[in-house]
């Protein structure tokens, strides 16, 4: 684990006691699943298809924040929703699983004691079956989802929430992620971050937001106790 840039790192700090998590891309490697249910969404649609890279620039915000560029229409916006849920959810068992070595880091940090939220822009029902195909359902006491917020990360509200719900402080809790949009999220809500560098972004695409840490591999999870 290395430290990152951050003046928050620099100063004392209050020993964490809870870990929020991102889902897809930090826990759950669902990267592909996720690509390829926008690619076969703008197909049914009729739309000229986009880059892996532009969709993935968008990974970690809402369905309605990636398809707002095709369409204002409700009724529209909700059928390209409906078309990416059904291929997400037909493929989802077969297509998504636990990043190497991410389950026994969480179940051995759930062990010693530390609270777990995960804050995804998934909706609820989609992290609740990303969770129980890991094998963890039992370690995460909440879910703050898409369908749960009303300003979606980057805005600070669905790590605000977590605190709120869970009865902890941002100086106890540290916020753990994939993208720009968690870590954002996590440094606007006051929380310390923990950039993962096992998903599909890498340290220079992340770099500017200035984690507390760099985490490399799902063992240092563990390490972030004596923090």
């Amino acid at each position: 684990m290395r430290l990152g840039p951050s003046p928050t790192s620099m100063r004392a700090m209050r020993p964490l006691t809870t870990f929020l998590f991102d889902l897809d891309g930090t826990l759950l490697d669902s990267i592909r699943l996720i690509l390829d249910s926008y690619h076969h969404t703008l197909r049914v649609h009729g739309h000229a298809p986009r880059s892996d890279a532009e969709w993935l620039a968008g990974v970690g915000t809402p369905l309605r924040v990636q398809f707002r560029d095709w369409t204002h229409d409700p009724k529209t916006m909700e059928a390209m929703i409906a078309t990416y849920r059904d291929f997400n959810l037909a493929n989802h068992d077969t297509m998504a699983a636990a990043y190497p070595g991410v389950v026994e880091a969480v179940k051995s940090v759930y062990r010693r004691g530390i609270r777990m939220g995960i804050v995804t822009s998934k909706n609820r029902a989609g992290a609740e079956r990303g969770l129980k195909l890991m094998g963890l359902e039992q370690e995460f006491s909440l879910i703050i989802g898409a369908d749960d917020v009303v300003n979606p990360k980057p805005h600070p509200e669905p790590v605000l929430k977590a605190l709120d719900q869970l009865g902890v402080s941002a100086e106890e809790t540290v916020y753990i992620g994939d993208s720009v949009h968690d870590m954002h999220s996590g440094k606007a809500a006051g929380v310390r971050t923990a950039a993962v560098l096992w998903g599909p972004f890498k340290r220079q695409d992340l770099v500017h937001t200035e984690p507390t840490w760099w985490l490399e591999r799902p063992e240092e999870l563990i390490d972030l106790m004596a923090k």
